[in-house]
């Protein structure tokens, strides 16, 4: 038998579970954390993060069509990940620690 896949993640910025996707320090200037409930996500973008646009914005935006949480790893990080969430503008973008696992889980979860 197979192990069950894993139905959630969390890297200390990016929770994600069954019911939500957190992003932790992602209001500014109070840092509080915006809680976007999983079938409110209608699909999202997973993108290289850019060396000009994205990589060195430690918080907050850069070209006004998303928005990122304060992460100081960011500059060492890969992957940009862009939510289509309807009603929300800018769109949430964050960069997890391990994408090809967040995204793993993120599909499984979308899919079911």
């Amino acid at each position: 038998m197979t192990a069950p896949a894993q139905q959630h993640y969390d890297d200390g910025l990016v929770q994600l579970d069954r019911y939500a996707l957190t992003l932790r320090r992602y209001h500014f200037p109070s840092g509080t954390a915006k809680v976007i409930p999983l079938q409110s996500i209608r699909g999202y973008k997973a993108e290289p993060l850019g060396f000009w646009m994205q990589r060195f914005r430690l918080w907050g935006s850069s070209d006004l069509r998303r928005w990122l949480p304060l992460d100081i790893y960011r500059p060492v990080k890969s992957t940009l990940v862009t939510l289509d969430v309807p009603g929300t503008y800018p769109s949430p973008a964050f960069t997890p620690v391990k994408p090809q696992e967040f995204l793993a889980v993120l599909n499984e979860l979308l899919a079911g």
